[in-house]
């Protein structure tokens, strides 16, 4: 099995691989995401300065510590589709979560990018002070 470990992904720092600290900064972002938005992977990856990282954004999703908090439901492909792997059940679960935020889908499953994209510039932002270790 491949392991990002492996990879050479993540850099050494005083001699501990940075994986917690980077997996911290993508809960960082997504949990601005406002309800009734949806961010991609790839966006978050370039948020964080990783922007060729989409695959670790997943990765680091998919073991959210914080569900209820960090809102990974709301993060979908570069095509506006739902996650096959998703943490909390699969796509219909995911799928129910984001109409239930008023998210509307196309026809064919997928969602409007142009619609829903989150932009953290312009988009209000209520969870933008949510302090998730303090619900650890």
């Amino acid at each position: 099995m491949y392991s990002l470990e492996m990879s050479g992904f993540f850099k050494k720092q005083g001699g501990e691989q940075d994986t917690m600290g980077l997996f911290e900064e993508v809960y960082e972002v997504v949990k601005k995401i406002p309800e009734g938005k949806v961010a991609t992977y790839g966006q978050i990856a370039k948020i964080i300065k990783r922007p060729r990282s989409a695959k670790i954004v997943g990765w680091a999703l998919h073991s959210n510590p914080y569900p209820g908090i960090v809102p990974c439901h709301r993060v979908v492909n570069r095509n506006g589709e739902l996650s096959g792997g998703f943490a909390f059940g699969g796509k219909e679960i995911q799928r129910k979560m984001l109409e239930n935020e008023r998210i509307k889908f196309e026809e064919d499953g997928i969602i409007n990018l142009k619609k829903y994209l989150w932009n953290p510039e312009t988009d209000n932002n209520q969870n933008e002070y949510v302090d998730i270790k303090s619900h650890v």
